[in-house]
């Protein structure tokens, strides 16, 4: 199983970036094809953010955060990171890193095997 670690949370105000990591530790984060974002804002089901590919050219993003958010992944560090600019209030939620092993991006959590415990961002308005 995959031990994976968010980090980069916090309180920021409207318009606002924050840079999410995630990082495995104990395993090569190129072992899973695919890592994505997800989050939960309270009272929600937790919802899709962003996947990307192990060769970094095929991402796939909710439609609430194109043109805003980036998904990127550094093989050599096991890290994926989330770049969140332009933040709204709308995106408070905790925010959760995720891997599976497969071949083509999925925006299904229930397909994700493995997950983070989690990082708070609260974005004030």
């Amino acid at each position: 199983q995959m031990h994976l670690v968010e980090s980069g949370g916090g309180l920021v105000q409207a318009g606002g970036s924050l840079r999410l990591s995630c990082a495995s530790p104990s395993c090569p984060t190129y072992t899973y094809l695919v890592m994505g974002w997800f989050r939960q804002a309270p009272g929600k089901e937790r919802e899709f953010v962003a996947a990307i590919y192990f060769n970094e050219d095929s991402t796939k993003y909710a439609d609430s955060v194109k043109g805003r958010f980036t998904i990127s992944r550094d093989n050599a560090k096991n890290t994926v990171h989330l770049q969140m600019n332009s933040l709204k209030p709308e995106d408070t939620a905790v925010y959760y890193c995720a891997s599976v092993r497969r071949f083509t991006l999925t925006t299904d959590r229930d397909h994700y095997t493995d997950w983070g415990q989690g990082t708070q961002v609260t974005v004030s308005s």
